[in-house]
C-alpha cells in the first residue's frame, strides 16, 4: 500500500467504541422518527418503477415521496408494504381551486383507483407554491379544501392526509430561531388558512429544509461541522436559551416559533425535502461526496436515534431524503443534478445506513460510504469521517505521469517521502508514487470536491488502499516519519507533544515483526 498522510488517528480506542454501542442501544430504545426518501425522475436513464421499487426494499426504506401520480410509478408499488406521498403538480392548482368537480375526477382516477393495493398516506398539494414563478398562491388553499372534500367523498380522507410542501424563504426571519416568523405578505392570505386546514384535518406541515443553502450562502459565519451534524460548539438561541447543535433543528424550529407566533404550535411539522449534493459548481461551497455523505448519514442517525427538536423534544421528527437518484435533465447549477443517494445504474453514490440496524451496525461516525466509480464517475466514501485519493491502476503510463509532474510541482504536493532512499519510495511503481502524490495534493485541498480526478486517473476510496500486508505495517511507519517532518500535522495526541515526535506506544507490535514481514 503506498504511504498516505492524515489528520486523525487510524485507531479508535476500544473503550470509546464499547461505550458508544452502550449509547447507541439505549437511544434507540425510545421514541425516533421515520426515514423516507424523494423519488424525482427528471431523467431519461432511471431504472423502471418496478426495479426501483426492489432497490427501495433492498434499502429497508418503506417510505417514499413522489411529485406526480404516474400510474406506471403507482402500480409498481401496489402490494410493496411502501407508504407513498404523491403530489398534485402546481400547473393544476387553478383548476383544482375553481371546481370541486375537477378535484373529485382527479382523485377517483389518481387515488382511489389505486387505494389501498398501493398506500399512499398523504397528498401534497403543490410544492413551494409561494416562489412559483406562475403565481399560484391564491389557489393553494382552496385547493387543498377541494382535494380534502374530495377525499371525505370517497370515505378517503381519514387515512390520506393532505398538506403542501413550503420553503424556508417562507419565512421573513429565522434567526434567532426563537424569532421565526412568516413573511407578513403571506400570513393572512395563505398561511393562516393552510395551518387552520392542517389543524381541522389532523394533517402535518410540510417543510422543505436545506442546511446546504445556508451554508454555501454563509459559509464564513455558518461552521461545516454545525451543518452536517458533526461535534461543535453549538449556538445558544439568544430569546429562548435553547442550545441548537446542528443547522436543519435550527431551521425546523425556526418554523415552529413562526406557527407559534400565529397560535398553531399544535400543527406539527415534515420535513418533505432534505439533502445535501455530493457534486456543485466553483461557487457552490461545501458540495462534494464526502460533506454529502457526512450530512445524510449523520441526518438518518439524528432521526433514527432521538426524538424531536430543542423546541419539541417529544416530537419525533419524520425526513424525506432529497432524492434516491442524480437526475441528469434537471436544469441550474450542477447540485441539482447530484443530489441522488443512487447512480441510475443503482450504485450507491456513497454508502450510508437508512435504517435503525443499518444505524447500529455503522461506524461510529455514523457514516460509512463505498465507492464505485460508473463510468467516469467517481462515488466517494467515508469510513469513520476519512477519505484517501488513490491512483486508477489501470489509467495509462501518459496520464498517470502527468498526475504526478502536476501534483508534485504546480499542484504543490509533498513528494519527498517518495524520493529514492526515503521512506516511502517503495514500492518503487508509478501507481504507488501517484497514489501518494495525487493523495498528498487531496488533503492539502482539504478532500474538497473534484481535488481527486487527475485527469480521470484517481479515485477517492475510504479504506487506506492495501496490495501487500507489509505495506500495511509501512502506512504507520510513513505516518510517523511524517508527523516528525510536519509540525501542525496531529495524527494522535499520544504521538506528538509540542515540536518532539514520539513513537506511539500502539506501532511498537508493528515495528518488531516488521523486519520480518519484509523480507517476505
Amino acid at each position: 500500500m503506498p504511504c498516505f498522510s492524515q489528520n486523525q488517528s487510524m485507531m479508535a480506542p476500544l473503550a470509546f467504541s464499547f461505550f458508544f454501542l452502550l449509547i447507541s442501544f439505549f437511544s434507540f430504545t425510545s421514541e425516533a422518527g421515520s426515514v423516507g426518501i424523494n423519488y424525482g425522475r427528471i431523467a431519461n436513464d432511471l431504472p423502471t418503477p418496478a426495479k426501483v421499487v426492489e432497490l427501495l426494499k433492498s434499502q429497508g426504506l418503506n417510505r417514499v415521496k413522489l411529485y406526480d401520480t404516474d400510474s406506471t410509478v403507482l402500480t409498481a408499488f401496489a402490494n410493496s408494504g411502501i407508504k407513498v406521498v404523491v403530489a398534485l403538480p402546481n400547473e393544476l392548482l387553478s383548476n383544482a381551486a375553481a371546481d370541486q368537480s375537477f378535484t373529485d375526477a382527479w382523485v377517483k382516477a389518481n387515488i382511489s383507483n389505486y387505494y389501498p393495493a398501493t398506500q399512499i398516506e398523504a397528498i401534497a398539494v403543490g410544492n413551494e407554491v409561494f416562489v412559483d414563478p406562475n403565481n399560484t398562491t391564491k389557489f393553494l388553499v382552496p385547493a387543498m379544501k377541494n382535494v380534502h372534500a374530495s377525499l371525505s367523498k370517497y370515505n378517503l380522507d381519514t387515512n390520506i392526509k393532505i398538506s403542501s410542501p413550503i420553503a424556508l424563504s417562507a419565512l421573513q426571519t429565522s434567526f434567532p430561531v426563537s424569532s421565526g416568523s412568516f413573511k407578513t405578505e403571506l400570513v393572512e392570505p395563505v398561511i393562516k388558512p393552510m395551518l387552520d386546514l392542517l389543524r381541522q384535518t389532523g394533517s402535518y406541515l410540510m417543510v422543505n429544509a436545506y442546511p446546504f443553502f445556508a451554508y454555501t450562502a454563509n459559509a464564513d459565519k455558518i461552521s461545516l461541522d454545525y451543518a452536517l451534524f458533526k461535534d461543535n460548539p453549538g449556538v445558544v438561541d439568544s430569546g429562548n436559551g435553547l442550545k441548537y447543535t446542528n443547522l436543519l433543528d435550527a431551521q425546523i424550529d425556526a418554523v415552529y416559533a413562526a406557527m407559534t407566533a400565529l397560535q398553531y404550535n399544535d400543527v406539527k411539522i415534515t420535513v418533505s425535502e432534505t439533502g445535501w449534493p455530493s457534486a456543485g459548481d466553483s461557487n457552490e461551497v461545501g458540495a462534494s461526496p464526502e460533506n454529502a455523505a457526512s450530512y445524510n448519514g449523520n441526518l438518518v442517525r439524528r432521526v433514527l436515534g432521538q426524538s424531536g427538536t430543542p423546541l419539541k423534544p417529544n416530537d419525533s421528527l419524520d425526513v424525506f431524503l432529497f432524492a434516491l437518484f442524480n437526475e441528469n435533465q434537471k436544469t441550474g447549477p450542477t447540485s441539482e443534478r447530484n443530489y441522488g443517494l443512487f447512480y441510475p445504474s443503482e450504485k450507491k453514490v456513497y454508502d450510508i445506513p437508512l435504517t435503525a440496524d443499518g444505524v447500529s451496525d455503522a461506524p461510529s461516525s455514523g457514516v460509512g460510504k463505498s465507492q464505485t466509480p460508473v463510468s467516469g464517475d467517481v462515488s466517494t466514501t467515508s469510513h469513520q469521517g476519512q477519505t484517501w485519493c488513490v491512483a486508477n491502476g489501470g489509467s495509462s503510463e501518459e496520464k498517470l505521469q502527468n498526475g504526478l509532474n502536476y501534483a508534485c510541482g504546480e499542484g504543490g504536493a509533498d513528494c519527498t517521502p517518495i524520493q529514492p532512499g526515503a521512506t516511502c519510495y517503495n514500492p518503487n511503481t508509478l501507481e504507488a508514487h501517484a497514489s501518494y502524490a495525487f493523495n498528498s495534493y487531496y488533503q492539502k485541498k482539504a478532500r474538497g470536491a473534484g481535488t481527486c480526478d487527475f485527469g480521470g486517473t484517481a479515485y477517492v476510496v475510504t479504506q487506506p488502499p492495501s496490495k501487500y500486508y507489509y505495506h500495511q505495517l509501512l502506512f504507520a511507519v510513513c505516518l510517523v516519519n511524517l508527523c516528525c517532518r510536519v509540525r501542525d500535522l496531529r495524527i494522535s495526541h499520544r504521538i506528538l507533544s509540542g515540536e518532539r515526535c514520539m513513537w506511539p506506544e500502539f506501532l511498537e507490535p508493528f515495528f518488531r515483526i516488521l523486519p520480518f514481514i519484509t523480507r517476505v
